[in-house]
């Protein structure tokens, strides 16, 4: 006997009025994407995914950060102001890497209420000078919540860590800057030999920090192609180079990196491993605490990458 009229449309109504709440999928950003590249994954626009998650449309996305992928329903409530949940803003997690094994960024932390420059520094052990020179701050500069900084590399974590992450993140504004921009493995290469450092390595390096994206930022506040620290690129205008380098520039920031890896190769007396060690987690600490064990895993993952880049 066939279902009277009013049956069929209740059961379809329920269907319908089905929750989709948790159908979005969850996505970790990888080497090389954007916003417009996940989304165009999945068959939405740029404007679906960033609204779902709480951001703007030209907002760069972070190597490991999780970007909710809504279905089309989602997609539309979202787009529509529908209050039928969408996903909360995207977290600046700890970076993924490239290759999908290199570890964090040593010293990564984002300002909590309370944080001053001073007392960081103090908890870290090193002079407040020192600190905001690395991050591209003036040392009397007051901090605002969610400023993304490079701690000293194996320093304690400071006193507000224990406390949620505010998911807002500032950067501060000196060079250089994470704009949008790919370059091709070929191009790195040739920029790299034009600096000073192996071809094959600041390939390896660069992929394993960014994936070849400019708009790469860590949570340690480095940025671009090669993750250049505010302080390494300020270091690297004053001591390396003769010409300006453009903060704005993928190219200028391959040469930063380059310069930089071609001085640690320098000191180190051609060790490679030595040198890879030492862009990650800083020479000095190398040569006085020893690789890290994170250290130890950068170090092999770029040296597995050189043979990928003709090393």
């Amino acid at each position: 006997m066939r279902p009277a009229p009013i049956v069929v449309l209740a059961a379809l109504a329920a269907l319908l009025a089905a929750p989709t709440a948790t159908a979005h999928v969850a996505h970790t950003v990888t080497a090389g994407e954007t916003l417009w590249s996940i989304a165009a994954q999945n068959n939405l626009t740029t404007r679906t995914v960033a609204v779902y998650n709480g951001l703007s449309e030209d907002a760069n996305v972070v190597l490991g950060t999780t970007i909710k992928v809504p279905t089309i329903a989602e997609g539309a409530a979202a787009l529509g102001g529908a209050s039928a949940s969408p996903a909360p803003p995207a977290t600046f997690a700890a970076p993924a890497n490239a290759t999908g094994s290199a570890p964090q960024p040593l010293g990564g932390y984002v300002v909590r209420a309370g944080d001053t420059l001073s007392a960081l520094a103090a908890q870290s052990g090193v002079p407040v000078a020192q600190m905001a020179y690395v991050n591209g701050l003036s040392p009397t500069a007051l901090l605002l919540v969610g400023t993304v900084l490079k701690l000293p590399t194996g320093a304690p974590a400071p006193a507000r860590a224990a406390q949620p992450a505010p998911q807002a993140r500032i950067l501060p504004g000196a060079g250089p800057q994470p704009t949008a921009g790919h370059l091709g493995a070929e191009r790195v290469k040739a920029l790299a030999a034009q600096h000073g450092a192996p071809a094959s390595l600041a390939a390896a390096i660069a992929w394993q920090e960014s994936g070849f994206n400019n708009a790469a930022v860590s949570t340690a506040n480095a940025r671009g192609i090669m993750q250049v620290l505010p302080g390494t690129w300020d270091w690297v205008q004053r001591n390396l180079t003769t010409s300006p380098l453009n903060p704005q520039s993928p190219e200028d920031n391959v040469r930063a990196g380059s310069l930089y890896l071609g001085r640690l190769l320098r000191e180190t007396n051609g060790d490679i491993a030595l040198a890879a060690a030492g862009y990650y987690q800083g020479l000095a600490s190398v040569r006085s605490r020893g690789m890290f064990e994170d250290t130890k895993r950068y170090v092999a993952n770029v040296m597995a990458l050189r043979a990928r880049f003709g090393g």
